[in-house]
C-alpha cells in the first residue's frame, strides 16, 4: 500500500505499454473483439482499454481480478490514463465466451507480429522458421530428423527448427 500519491509502483510498465500501443495493440483490439449481448450494458463498453488495463496489471504481477488494483495504486493514475477498477474489469471478463476467447487469439496474433516488426527483435525475418512448440518431449535429432539440407525437424512433437 502506498501512501505517498507521488510513488509510482510499477514504473516499468511505461515501456512495456508504449511498446504495446506502438504496435497497435488497442486498435487490433477495436477491430477484432466484439462483445455485442452482455448481461450488464456497461461491460462490453471500451474493450481495448480494459483489456490494456489487464494487460498492465498482469504485467505487473497481477494473478487475480482483485489484484488488477496493482495498477490503480500511488502515482500509477498519472502515468496511465482510463485505468479500471478491478470490480469493472472482473464484469468485463465475465462476459466473455468461448468466441471472444478465440477473438482475442487473433488479437495475439496479429500483435505478435507488430511487436516484431515495431521493436526490431528479429532481424533476418525475411528467412524461413519452423518452430514446433508442443507438450510431447522427444529427441529432434539423428539421420531420420534431417533434410537434405541437414536442418532439424521435428516429427510428432518437440521442438525443431528449419
Amino acid at each position: 500500500m502506498f501512501d505517498d500519491q507521488n510513488l509510482v509502483s510499477c514504473a516499468g510498465l511505461v515501456p512495456v505499454m508504449a511498446l504495446a500501443e506502438r504496435a497497435g495493440l488497442s486498435e487490433l483490439v477495436g477491430e477484432r473483439v466484439a462483445i455485442t449481448e452482455t448481461t450488464v450494458a456497461s461491460a462490453a463498453a471500451n474493450p481495448a482499454g480494459k483489456l490494456a488495463s489487464i494487460i498492465a496489471g498482469m504485467a505487473a504481477g497481477a494473478d487475480c481480478i482483485d489484484d488488477l488494483d496493482v495498477i490503480r495504486s500511488g502515482g500509477m493514475r498519472r502515468l496511465f490514463g482510463g485505468v479500471y477498477a478491478p470490480a469493472t474489469l472482473g464484469q468485463f471478463l465475465r462476459e466473455f465466451t468461448h468466441g471472444h476467447c478465440m477473438q482475442l487469439a487473433s488479437v495475439a496474433r496479429a500483435h505478435l507480429v507488430n511487436l516484431v516488426q515495431a521493436s526490431g527483435l528479429l532481424p533476418g525475418i525475411e528467412d524461413r522458421v519452423f518452430i514446433d512448440i508442443d507438450s510431447l518431449l522427444r529427441p529432434v535429432y539423428g539421420r531420420a530428423k534431417q533434410t537434405s539440407h541437414g536442418e532439424i525437424l521435428s516429427s510428432g512433437g518437440g521442438v525443431g527448427v528449419v
